[in-house]
């Protein structure tokens, strides 16, 4: 077992297998987090399999080799704790919020989840509907499906542009075998990350995973990441649906989640539409009155990255505020941020950072990433120094290359 000491209180351990454990000790709480994260999303489907990841997450909470689905449920939330899981492009996560003394039944829990599940056709059947459901609920919501449109749009056939959901035809044609198959492939230690962040005895938790088999010899090997891929720029499309407001995405393909620029990018996108005294609040929505909802965002993976913006406005507004938009993004590129904004944005990102630390489940997360994204763990001070070192010049570099108005592929959903 090779054990590294990062922070103070936050070690890693990586065994023979692959498996990679990460703790970190908080003092003054009672509460644990812990997740196991997979690394296998969307972006590792077979072609032809898009949403197998999503509803493989669903289906092991049907049941596992000891437990019914009623009892995974009860399990924890008996005890006051509580269980989740989501899929994501780059890796799938099952987590665990519970007391400390719990720590033994989490970990069962959620080895019997991942390690563990029954994969039945009856079970499939069920929870199928339930993915179709999900499905059909975002179609039906205008300001989510935008976003899958333009997504799609922007990748084009690369693995980022799937649906996490999938089609109603992808779903509909996935046997028990199909999820069986690709659990497989990727469940299992050197493909898994254990984050656990709270009053946690690293040892205690050592043992319990031992206890469950998570230290065996397995010759499988960890998922690659996907290739960045070429993403489309430039693009003009429009969707026509009978609704209320036109949603419109702006957006182009960035950086990875390892690139050392991130912190850039956060500053840029705080200043750009990061709440309520952001440039395009300020000016779309407060001095114009051209929309409710606007907000820039921003999405790291493994491979590449994403940012953008979303509007939702009426349609007899919807020209301009595009165009105001635009002249917003033209203004970013070509002047990019003054040192006034600058150092505004440097005090609000660090005091966001260190605000969102607060909980052990932000800690388990933040730990957890760095070894996602394989990239080096740094300490909060070395993180808050980073963002202060960032230059006006090197923003004006990043927002010159992804910000310039005519890189931006702009998908509206709405009447015409």
């Amino acid at each position: 077992m090779q054990v590294e000491q990062l922070d103070e209180r936050l070690v890693r351990y990586v065994a023979p297998n692959g498996l990679r454990v990460l703790t970190e000790q908080l003092p003054g709480v009672r509460s644990t987090a812990l997740g196991i994260w997979v690394r296998s999303g969307s972006a590792h489907e077979p072609v032809g399999q898009t949403g197998i990841a999503h509803l493989l997450e669903h289906l092991v909470f049907k049941g596992t080799e000891r437990r019914s689905a009623q009892a995974i449920a009860q399990e924890l939330e008996s005890r006051g704790g509580s269980l989740d899981a989501y899929t994501s492009r780059d890796h799938t996560n099952f987590q665990a919020h519970i007391l400390d003394t719990d720590l033994p039944v989490a970990v069962d829990v959620l080895t019997d989840l991942v390690r563990r599940p029954r994969l039945e056709q009856a079970d499939l059947e069920l929870e199928r509907n339930v993915v179709l459901e999900e499905i059909n609920g975002v179609s039906d919501t205008p300001d989510d499906l935008v976003f899958e449109l333009h997504t799609d749009a922007l990748w084009q056939d690369h693995p980022y542009g799937r649906s996490i959901l999938g089609s109603p035809a992808s779903i509909m044609g996935l046997g028990a075998a199909d999820l069986r198959a690709f659990h497989q492939a990727w469940y299992h230690p050197a493909n898994c990350v254990v984050a656990a962040a709270g009053s946690i005895d690293p040892q205690q938790l050592l043992g319990l995973l031992e206890a469950e088999g998570w230290f065996a010899p397995d010759d499988r090997t960890a998922s690659s990441p996907v290739s960045a891929g070429v993403a489309r720029q430039g693009l003009r499309a429009s969707v026509a649906r009978d609704t209320q407001q036109c949603h419109i995405v702006f957006g182009t393909d960035t950086i990875k989640a390892s690139d050392p620029r991130r912190y850039a990018f956060g500053l840029i996108s705080t200043v750009f539409g990061g709440g309520m005294s952001s440039r395009l609040f300020q000016r779309i929505r407060e001095e114009r009155g051209l929309a409710y909802a606007i907000f820039s965002y921003q999405h790291f993976y493994q491979a590449a990255g994403a940012s953008g913006v979303y509007v939702g406005t009426q349609l007899e507004t919807a020209d301009q505020a595009t165009e105001a938009i635009l002249a917003e993004y033209g203004r970013l590129a070509a002047e990019g941020l003054p040192a006034d904004e600058l150092a505004v944005a440097k005090q609000q990102l660090k005091g966001q950072i260190v605000l969102s630390l607060e909980s052990p489940s932000s800690r388990m997360y933040r730990m957890a990433s760095s070894e996602l994204t394989q990239d080096r763990y740094r300490r909060i001070d070395e993180v808050l120094a980073e963002i202060d070192a960032v230059t006006a010049s090197e923003v004006l570099a990043i927002t010159a290359e992804y910000f310039a108005p005519e890189r931006q592929s702009i998908l509206r959903l709405g009447p015409h």
